[in-house]
């Protein structure tokens, strides 16, 4: 294989994250970006890089080395890599194939044995933190994959992320990075609840925030879902909506049962967040769960949204 900085990268999906995480890498890498979205507004994005606009996949197979995903779920990845006009259906095909899309742990290794019984080396590596980490390349990322192939694509996940770690085998990143999300949903329906009974209870919710946030109640959601959404009640469209948080929770679950763990406060915010997306908020930034928990607090005190 090529070395780091002769490697052609490719890149499939530049949505949210995925635009930003292409960006960092075409500014940062000295060899070759092509990029790939059926969106054609998706590639500004990309202006002022050297990535260059694949037309197709079949583009992407025939010339990158190693290929990045960032898509909406496993059956988007399945369909990328395995599908009839997939990267791996060609003569030609990537030597690496890295997913940092979020999908099921079955998926990730699914299409891992796949691959490899193809000639492609496959990792899972979901990536966490925010929108504005991804354009700052400050990305947590969490690599499922053997110890070979993870030294090889260490180097190029730098260039999105600043903690880039090896979870264990293939599916072993998405395991890690869907509980990170469960944590962070969950905190964001406990968060949200303290704020609205403290201000029911007379204290304003920044100096709720201010004060908690120097004790041992402290936490990323208070510091960022908390005073960057819930305070100023913003809850943007395009950002990560409720759809996506019960997309998450639902492959937690399915995690679940599959290993025989009980995890009843993910199935209680599962209930949040689907009535989140049904009474109003749907498409709009997943936060706004506090907006149904005030409004419930306001017409049945003491009563349950969920």
């Amino acid at each position: 294989m090529a070395t780091d900085n002769q490697v052609v990268i490719g890149f499939v999906g530049l949505g949210v994250m995925g635009g930003p995480m292409c960006r960092n890498m075409a500014l940062k890498h000295t060899g070759e970006v092509l990029a790939f979205d059926t969106n054609g507004e998706a590639f500004q994005v990309l202006e002022g890089t050297q990535a260059r606009r694949a037309q197709s996949l079949d583009e992407i197979a025939a010339q990158a080395d190693m290929v990045f995903l960032s898509l909406p779920g496993g059956p988007a990845v399945e369909a990328v890599t395995l599908g009839a006009q997939g990267l791996a259906s060609g003569a030609r095909r990537p030597q690496v194939i890295v997913d940092l899309s979020t999908t099921t742990v079955a998926s990730a290794r699914k299409v891992g044995e796949a691959l490899a019984a193809r000639n492609v080396a496959f990792a899972d590596a979901p990536v966490a933190r925010t929108r504005e980490a991804a354009q700052r390349g400050e990305l947590s990322i969490m690599v499922g994959a053997d110890a070979a192939l993870f030294a090889r694509i260490a180097p190029l996940l730098h260039y999105i992320g600043t903690d880039v770690t090896h979870c264990g085998a293939i599916g072993c990143g998405q395991v890690v990075k869907l509980i990170n999300n469960a944590l962070v949903f969950e905190n964001t329906v406990a968060l949200a609840e303290m704020m609205v009974l403290g201000e029911r209870a007379g204290v304003e919710p920044a100096t709720l925030l201010d004060a908690v946030s120097k004790g041992s109640g402290d936490s990323f959601v208070l510091r960022n879902h908390g005073r960057k959404a819930m305070l100023p009640r913003q809850f943007p469209e395009k950002s990560f909506p409720p759809e996506y948080v019960l997309k998450d929770i639902g492959y937690v679950l399915e995690l679940a049962g599959q290993t025989g763990v009980s995890t009843r406060i993910t199935e209680l915010a599962h209930r949040y967040y689907a009535a989140t997306a049904q009474q109003g908020y749907s498409g709009r930034y997943f936060p706004a769960v506090i907006e149904l928990i005030a409004r419930d607090a306001e017409l049945a005190p003491g009563g349950a949204t969920a």
